[in-house]
C-alpha cells in the first residue's frame, strides 16, 4: 500500500511538470479576439446573477474583481492548486503513523469433531474428567460469545522514494500556485482589454454622433440656401447623401460598441442582457522612462511562468532522486494490541510487534529505465527554462518597442485631429461666405471623422501595448492601473 501511494505521488509530480509547460504555452497563445471557452477557458466565465432592470455601474477595478470571481480559466487553475494541496497531504501521510482501531462481537458455533476433537480423542482424555462428568454425554457442537478489540499501528521509518516523492509533490504544489498566479495575470489582461475596447467603441459612437449633428446642420443650411435660390440642387443632394452615410456610420459604431459590451460581460460573468455603464474614462499617461535592464530585472523577479518552470525543474529533480533511491532499503514497523473475550473462559490480550526491512536485490533494468526517464524529463524542463530566459528578453524588448511606437503614433493622431478640426473650421467659414460649395466641406468632415477614429484606435492600441509591457514584466495584476495612468 505504501509503495503504491509513493508511485502515485511521483506520477502526480510528473503530470504537474508537463501540465505546467502546457499552460505556459496555452496562456501565451491567447489572442485578442474571443475564440470561445472551448478553445481557451480564459474567454469563459460563470454567470453570477441573472439580468435585472437596474444599470450596473462598472469601473475597471470592479471588472477585474468580477473576472477573478467568475473567470473559468482561473477557476480551473485554482482547482488544480487545490488538487495538488490534497496530493501533498496524501504524501505527508507517508511519514506519519497509521493507527486504526477495529472491534467486533458475535456468537460463534464450533464443530469439535471437524476440528479434530472427535469421540475417540475425548475418550483418550476421559481419565482427566471428574467422576460426575460422562465424556460420552459431551456435545460435539458448542457455542461461545466472542468479543474482541484491536489497535493497529503501521509506519514507514525510512524509504528513499517516499522522502523524495514528498519533496517532489511539495515542489509540484508550487508549480500549481504559479499556474494560478499566471492565470490571474491573464484574467487582468483579458478583462482590461475588453474594458478598454468598450471605452474605445463608446468614444467612436460619441464622435460619430457629433459628426451626425454637424451633417444635420449642414443639410438644414443647404436646404435653406437651395430654397432661397443661392445654392445648386447638387449641393443639397450631396449634403443629404453625406447625412445618410453618417447615419449608417452611427449605427455601425453602436453595433460595434454593443458587441464589445457583450464580450466584456462574458469575461466577467455578467448576464448578456444586463445593462452596464462604464465609469472610468479612457486612461492615458506618458510611458515611464525605464531602461531595458530595469525591466528585465523586474521580469525575472515577478514572471510567474518563469518561477513556474523553476518549480517544475525542482519537482523533476526530486522525481529523479526518488527513482534513484529505489535501490536503497526500506524500513517499516507495524504492530497491534488487542483483547479477546470468550464467554465462560474470560479475556486475554494479544500483542504483535514487527519490523520489516525490504532490500531490492535485482531490478536493475527497470530502475535504470525509470531513472533515465526522470533525467530526460528534468533535462527537458531545464532546456525550457533556458529558452524562457531568452524569450523574456525578447518579449520585454518587443513590448517596450511597441509601447514607444504606439506613443508616437498617438501623438501624430492627436496632431492630425487638431489639423483636421482647423481645416473643417476654415472650410466652414468659406462655405458660409459663399466661396466654396458643399464638396470641400464634406471632404473636410470626412477627414475629421477619419482622424478622430484613428485617434480613438491609437489610444486604445497604446493602452494595450502598456498592458502587454506590464504583462511581460510580470506585474500586471498589481500595477495595471499605474501602467494605464490611473492611480
Amino acid at each position: 500500500m505504501k509503495m503504491r501511494t509513493s508511485k502515485h505521488t511521483l506520477k502526480t509530480a510528473l503530470y504537474v511538470g508537463l501540465s505546467g509547460a502546457a499552460l505556459a504555452g496555452w496562456v501565451t497563445a491567447a489572442a485578442q479576439q474571443n475564440p470561445g471557452s472551448l478553445q481557451n477557458p480564459f474567454y469563459g466565465s460563470i454567470t453570477a446573477h441573472p439580468a435585472t432592470d437596474a444599470v450596473v455601474e462598472l469601473s475597471l477595478d470592479d471588472a477585474v474583481r468580477r473576472g477573478f470571481e467568475t473567470n473559468l480559466g482561473l477557476k480551473e487553475a485554482e482547482a488544480g492548486e487545490t488538487t495538488l494541496h490534497g496530493e501533498e497531504l496524501e504524501a505527508l501521510q507517508e511519514f506519519l503513523p497509521t493507527i486504526t482501531v477495529s472491534g467486533g462481537t458475535g456468537v460463534h458455533e464450533y464443530d469439535l469433531a471437524a476440528m479434530g476433537f472427535g469421540p475417540s480423542v475425548i475418550k483418550k482424555f476421559s481419565a482427566f474428567f471428574p467422576p460426575t462428568l460422562n465424556p460420552s454425554s459431551l456435545s460435539l457442537i458448542t457455542k461461545a460469545d466472542v468479543t474482541n478489540g484491536q489497535v493497529n499501528y503501521d509506519q514507514t521509518l525510512y524509504s528513499g522514494p517516499v522522502i523524495n516523492g514528498y519533496k517532489a509533490i511539495r515542489a509540484a504544489e508550487k508549480v500549481a500556485y504559479f499556474q494560478k498566479m499566471t492565470a490571474r495575470g491573464e484574467v487582468v489582461q483579458q478583462v482590461a482589454t475588453a474594458y478598454l475596447r468598450v471605452i474605445a467603441a463608446g468614444s467612436d459612437v460619441d464622435n460619430q454622433r457629433a459628426l451626425l449633428n454637424e451633417d444635420r446642420l449642414l443639410l438644414e443650411q443647404t436646404e435653406a440656401k437651395h430654397a432661397a435660390g443661392t445654392l445648386a440642387r447638387v449641393d443639397e443632394l450631396r449634403a443629404q447623401v453625406e447625412f445618410q452615410q453618417q447615419q449608417q456610420r452611427v449605427l455601425a459604431s453602436e453595433n460595434t460598441r454593443d458587441k464589445a459590451e457583450i464580450l466584456l460581460k462574458r469575461e466577467i460573468g455578467i448576464a448578456p442582457g444586463q445593462k452596464i455603464q462604464l465609469t472610468d474614462p479612457a486612461p492615458y499617461s506618458d510611458l515611464a522612462d525605464r531602461s531595458e535592464q530595469e525591466l528585465l530585472t523586474v521580469a525575472y523577479q515577478n514572471r510567474q511562468d518563469y518561477q513556474n518552470l523553476q518549480a517544475q525543474a525542482k519537482a523533476n529533480y526530486y522525481v529523479m532522486k526518488a527513482r534513484q533511491s529505489e535501490r536503497l532499503p526500506t524500513l517499516r514497523f507495524s504492530g497491534n494490541y488487542g483483547v479477546t473475550s470468550v464467554s465462560g473462559v474470560g479475556s486475554h490480550g494479544t500483542l504483535m510487534a514487527m519490523g520489516k526491512l525490504q532490500v531490492p536485490l535485482f531490478r536493475e533494468a527497470s530502475l535504470r529505465g525509470e531513472s533515465d526517464v526522470a533525467r530526460a524529463q528534468l533535462d527537458g524542463v531545464e532546456r525550457q527554462l533556458a529558452d524562457l530566459r531568452v524569450k523574456i528578453v525578447e518579449q520585454v524588448r518587443t513590448a517596450q518597442m511597441d509601447a514607444h511606437a504606439a506613443e508616437k503614433l498617438l501623438e501624430v493622431a492627436r496632431s492630425n485631429v487638431d489639423l483636421a478640426r482647423q481645416a473643417l473650421a476654415d472650410e466652414t467659414d468659406r462655405y458660409k461666405a459663399g466661396v466654396d460649395d458643399t464638396l470641400p466641406l464634406v471632404r473636410a468632415q470626412a477627414e475629421l471623422a477619419s482622424a478622430e477614429r484613428n485617434l480613438v484606435q491609437s489610444l486604445y492600441q497604446y493602452n494595450l501595448t502598456k498592458l502587454a509591457l506590464a504583462r511581460s514584466t510580470g506585474v500586471i495584476e498589481l500595477q495595471y492601473r499605474n501602467y494605464l495612468g490611473e492611480k
